[in-house]
């Protein structure tokens, strides 16, 4: 299900933009599926249509999705580079916050037990 959130800082075609994306890495739209057309979608999100259209303009700009002329947009038979494109991305953001928690002074026991507990779905709020 793609959402907008009106309160958030970024653009609303690039939070479609990041929503469909989302999707598509946990597979929630596969190869060749279909995708709401931009008017259905606009008036889904209670949303300017000039915005979807500028949100599957960058998707098809990206590779992302594909316009077939009279029958709708669908997504690119290319999903894996999207798959490994958000996996690149979460790779770079959690290196970051690696950083940030080594600079704070936070050893690296209490690094991998918050790790492991987080990814065993345990929280690993500390």
């Amino acid at each position: 299900m793609i959402t907008v959130d009106f309160k958030d800082r970024r653009p609303i075609y690039l939070q479609i933009v990041e929503n469909i994306k989302l999707l598509i890495s946990k597979g929630a739209l596969s190869e060749n599926e279909k995708l709401p057309s931009v008017r259905s979608l606009s008036l889904e999100l209670g949303i300017n249509p000039n915005t979807i259209q500028r949100a599957y303009g960058e998707l098809e700009r990206q590779g992302v999705i594909n316009t077939v002329q009279g029958k709708g947009v669908f997504v690119s038979s290319e999903t894996e580079s999207v798959i490994e494109e958000r996996k690149k991305e979460a790779l770079r953001k959690f290196s970051a916050a690696l950083s940030e928690a080594k600079s704070a002074g936070v050893d690296e026991k209490t690094i991998l037990e918050f790790v492991k507990a987080s990814f065993n779905g345990e929280g690993g709020n500390q």
